[in-house]
């Protein structure tokens, strides 16, 4: 299993600190980032992956840090998904989850091999999708294309797949197999750190939750440790009771704004 560490990260945006003194230890299954928006879950996610220098503190992969790898290390061993469209709309889905495939390769050397054809080919069973390779991503609905997104994931075989937003825009059975996607993604040994807002969907899905507010980390732990009615006040400002059942977490949402707030 990988091991991804935090210590002591600050993070700057626009000359603003978001977060501060972030120090976490991930080092298996899916991981649910939440907490109100703004609040830098994104450039978090992005700092993680090496694409963006904290202002301070140091993030490190199995002891190495991750800015000190270069950047087709860091895609081997990372797989950053952000549902980038302007860029991949007019590319066919095949094409599209094979260039996944790149770090593979050096850039003089690039000729797809056994290991990429059959990289593609799984991914695309995985996620549903064999018969929609020669379709372009722009003619997919929201859900299809979410799905590529994973496919990218899994076909680039990196050991940490940071997801931001998997589920955004999609309806409630779109949702679910995106998630159980992810959760497969974790059973083959994956660390998977997500970007979710649905409290549901992180309570039900997810190992691991760490909450961010007000600027750092509110709570972190299985979800019926760190979501509760005094983490979400802290963090999203509105009192919300927190009810365990069996079957997991109900929520009874009463969004008036705490005097907190």
């Amino acid at each position: 299993m990988p091991e991804l560490v935090l210590e002591h990260v600050e993070i700057e945006r626009g000359g603003r600190t978001l977060l501060r003194d972030i120090s976490l230890t991930l080092d298996g299954g899916v991981v649910a980032v939440i907490g109100p928006n703004g609040v830098g879950k994104t450039t978090l996610l992005r700092t993680i992956a090496g694409v963006l220098a904290p202002a301070a503190g140091v993030v490190r992969l199995d002891g190495v840090e991750v800015r000190a790898l270069d950047p087709r290390e860091r895609a081997l061993r990372i797989a950053l998904v952000e549902p980038t469209e302007p860029v991949l709309a007019a590319l066919t889905v095949g094409d599209a989850v094979a260039s996944a495939r790149f770090p593979h390769h050096r850039w003089w050397e690039w000729e797809a091999t056994p290991a990429d054809e059959f990289a593609v080919d799984d991914a695309l069973a995985r996620t549903g999708l064999a018969t929609f390779r020669a379709r372009e991503i722009g003619t997919l609905s929201a859900g299809e294309r979410q799905r590529v997104w994973i496919a990218l994931a899994i076909a680039q075989q990196a050991s940490v797949v940071l997801l931001d937003e998997p589920t955004s825009h999609l309806d409630l059975r779109a949702s679910v197999e995106t998630l159980q996607l992810v959760r497969e993604l974790a059973a083959a040994g994956a660390l998977v750190v997500c970007v979710l807002h649905q409290l549901e969907e992180a309570a039900a899905f997810a190992d691991r939750v760490v909450v961010l507010g007000d600027g750092s980390v509110v709570a972190d732990g299985r979800p019926e440790i760190a979501i509760t009615t005094m983490t979400i006040e802290r963090a999203y400002g509105v009192t919300l009771s927190v009810e365990r059942r069996p079957e997991g977490l109900a929520f009874h949402r009463n969004v008036t704004p705490s005097s907190s707030s």
